[in-house]
């Protein structure tokens, strides 16, 4: 389980990089028929930071082995990973949307295009397609994206509700019909077969097999307290 880790606050931080994580999920929003909310909920909800203006998420962040890491660039997060994967360590969550790298990597064509906040908002965004196609609701739809274990779910729909509700009122749009992507044939073959999205009829899992949420695997990285709702990462 994610130990709650509270951080200093960053100062100054990139107003570019803060924004990056909401330009590609309102792009991917927009071609995958997703709310905008749901994806700007989700991506607060994985890598949220506190800030004077609010919570906002960050692109370069990593959670290993249940603890959370950010980082101030790209390069950075991708020596981060490579130097993990050299120690042997394959299950870790890296990106805007928490993409796990055990279960996914293998529909990605390398582990910094996971990082990229592109392909990983895009990667999310079928996801929750995908789910809302087969649960026919959004939030569900988020609570799978996270565990199909109802007791993490439910936990984690707290949360990306509470930050959901946050969001301007504008955000609260479908993506037109012209501007959708179709889902079939997406999921590519390797996560079919080696992870939790499975397709033919079978259900949609988690980013992390359920027996891998039992044992803590892809927590958000964002931590809640009493006090402030919000927590932050740890430095690397």
């Amino acid at each position: 389980m994610l130990a709650a880790i509270i951080a200093p606050a960053e100062a100054a931080p990139d107003a570019r990089t803060r924004a990056v994580c909401d330009r590609a999920a309102n792009r991917a929003a927009r071609q995958y028929g997703v709310p905008a909310d749901v994806m700007l909920a989700l991506t607060r909800t994985e890598t949220g930071r506190a800030g004077p203006d609010g919570l906002y998420p960050w692109p370069w962040t990593v959670n290993l082995q249940g603890k959370g890491f950010w980082f101030d660039s790209a390069e950075e997060v991708r020596a981060f990973v490579r130097r993990s994967i050299r120690r042997g360590a394959l299950s870790f969550d890296v990106g805007c949307f928490q993409i796990n790298y055990k279960w996914h990597g293998d529909a990605f064509a390398s582990v910094e295009d996971m990082i990229d906040p592109w392909k990983n908002a895009t990667y999310a965004a079928r996801f929750l397609a995908e789910l809302h196609r087969e649960l026919g609701d959004w939030t569900q739809a988020a609570g799978a994206y996270h565990s199909r274990t109802a007791r993490h779910a439910k936990r984690y729909v707290r949360r990306f509700e509470r930050i959901r509700a946050t969001l301007p009122k504008g955000a609260r749009r479908l993506a037109g019909p012209s501007e959708r992507m179709p889902l079939s044939g997406l999921v590519p073959a390797a996560a079919r077969t080696d992870g939790p999205l499975r397709s033919g009829g079978a259900p949609l899992g988690s980013l992390v097999p359920t027996a891998a949420a039992d044992a803590g695997a892809s927590l958000p990285l964002i931590s809640m307290n009493e006090r402030t709702g919000f927590g932050d990462f740890i430095r690397d």
